[in-house]
């Protein structure tokens, strides 16, 4: 089945809007939902809101999936072309993100894993273009060798490289003098360490920050990328394992199915689909949410994942508290494009390209279709933002000046003209967390706010979803229980 989202470009179809996958739901909707008064409605069907109905149905909850698009997954979803998985948004995920594992546990998914990169036949280097322009090609240990040096450099704040700062990623306020690095945005700390890097670590630095980011230097903070980093162990070696190399065979659809499926057979989960929402209100004693369309639901308690960039779209009486709305009305910065290309060049599955001037920044040989063709993803940021659909052929081009390939399907979403996202996973400006995060986490009354946008652990990832997905679904039930307890 093809959802609406996403597009793919071959050269016998030219540009097709809508992909194929196995998150497309159908029917759209199992129920009209009008008339019943729910314990529990969910704004969104991403992995926060998918964990959330899971447990909020296996605790005996009444509750409905209220969803803007015709698929699950939200930012994380996967397209199935020629029976391979193109992950469209969020990928990677690691034994070490404590809250996805325990899910990979769950559906014993163990065994669903496969490794990115593959250095095992082919150019084996990587492309690096420097701030002059002069190309180099390095080995891949040269390439690692180069990286965490520059990354030491970068984050070595405190004489042991972030240790000191923030030595438990989860309880980022334990030492208190990190939230002083949230003054620095990502060029801050660049200045600071300029003349200690040279051609080569400054142009693999700059790649791998606008890689975390989607945005640009100037405004990206610094406190967030050392948050990254000590989530990865303050190593590039776990950076690599954590972020970038562990992937689903099926794709993410196949894993955000699952919980899907278990919280369908539990026949407490209503949905709809294709409902965009208009209105939260909240009467104190009663929650009635409106969509677009005009329709109305009623519940108890509503938990809202409604991504930060889109927030203030929705209309919420009482209004957001001011913090909130002010979070809101800022949003984070990310505007990163990610495109797929399925190329004939075999000998290029081992090859990655860093190139920080380019609208492609970052690059790098992804898998093997069944076709036997190459399958290299491609990412860029907001400095020289790159709209995919709007030019073909300038999109080719660009991966072409990267190293001479055979395209022959192209497969994207664009993220930053999404009106239910508005840019891509999390990465805030300076003092953004420091001064917002704990307000994004406050519950407002009957509602309940919960996305990965705002996780204490792993925040805009996908167990950063899922962590805010458990502690909503947690305290909706708590409440309700406690609630019950005094009637």
């Amino acid at each position: 089945m093809t959802s609406k989202d996403g597009y793919q470009w071959t050269e016998t179809q030219g540009l097709l809007q809508g992909v194929p996958s196995i998150g497309l739901i159908h029917p759209p909707s199992n129920t009209t939902g009008e008339n019943t008064i729910y314990d529990v409605i969910i704004i969104g069907a991403g992995y926060a809101a998918l964990t959330a109905a899971r447990d909020a149905t296996t605790s005996g909850l009444r509750t409905i999936i209220l969803e803007a698009r015709d698929r699950i997954g939200g930012r994380s979803w996967s397209s199935n072309i020629g029976g391979y998985p193109f992950e469209m948004g969020g990928t990677w995920v690691s034994w070490g993100q404590a809250h996805v594992w325990r899910e990979i546990s769950r559906y014993d998914m163990r065994k669903e894993l496969e490794i990115s990169q593959d250095y095992s036949h082919g150019v084996n280097h990587l492309s690096l273009v420097t701030a002059t322009g002069e190309k180099i090609n390095l080995s891949h240990d040269d390439e690692d060798r180069v990286t965490i040096s520059a990354l030491k450099k970068f984050t070595n704040v405190d004489g042991e490289f972030g240790k000191k700062i923030m030595p438990f990623p989860n309880d980022e306020a334990h030492n208190l003098e990190a939230a002083s690095f949230d003054r620095l945005t990502v060029a801050d700390r660049l200045a600071q360490i300029s003349t200690e890097l040279s051609p080569q670590e400054c142009s693999a630095l700059k790649g791998w920050l606008l890689l975390c980011g989607g945005a640009t230097l100037d405004v990206m903070s610094f406190y967030e990328f050392l948050h990254w980093w000590a989530l990865c162990g303050h190593t590039y070696e776990g950076c690599i394992e954590y972020l970038i190399k562990y992937k689903f065979r099926g794709g993410q659809s196949s894993f955000a199915i699952k919980i899907w499926d278990e919280a369908i057979s539990t026949k407490r989960l209503s949905y709809i689909l294709n409902c965009p929402i208009a209105e939260v209100q909240d009467s104190g004693s009663m929650v009635t949410v409106t969509s677009v369309e005009g329709r109305q639901f009623r519940g108890s308690r509503v938990i809202s994942t409604i991504p930060l960039n889109v927030l203030n779209t929705v209309k919420f009486d009482p209004p957001l508290s001011s913090e909130k709305m002010e979070a809101a009305n800022i949003g984070h910065l990310n505007q990163c494009v990610k495109v797929h290309a399925e190329i004939s060049n075999k000998d290029l599955r081992s090859w990655s390209s860093i190139n920080p001037s380019s609208k492609l920044i970052y690059a790098f040989g992804d898998g093997t279709t069944p076709a036997g063709n190459t399958h290299v993803v491609a990412f860029g940021a907001n400095g020289v933002h790159l709209d995919t659909e709007k030019n073909i052929n300038e999109t080719k081009q660009i991966l072409k000046e990267l190293t001479d390939m055979d395209i022959k399907r192209l497969v994207f979403h664009n993220w930053s003209e999404d009106p239910y996202a508005k840019g891509a996973w999390f990465f805030p400006g300076k003092e953004f967390i420091t001064t917002y995060l704990d307000a994004l986490r406050e519950r407002q009354g009957n509602i309940f706010f919960a996305n990965s946008d705002w996780a204490v652990g792993w925040r805009s990832f996908i167990d950063g979803a899922i962590e805010e997905g458990t502690r909503a679904g947690r305290d909706v039930t708590r409440d309700l229980l406690l609630a019950r307890s005094h009637l």
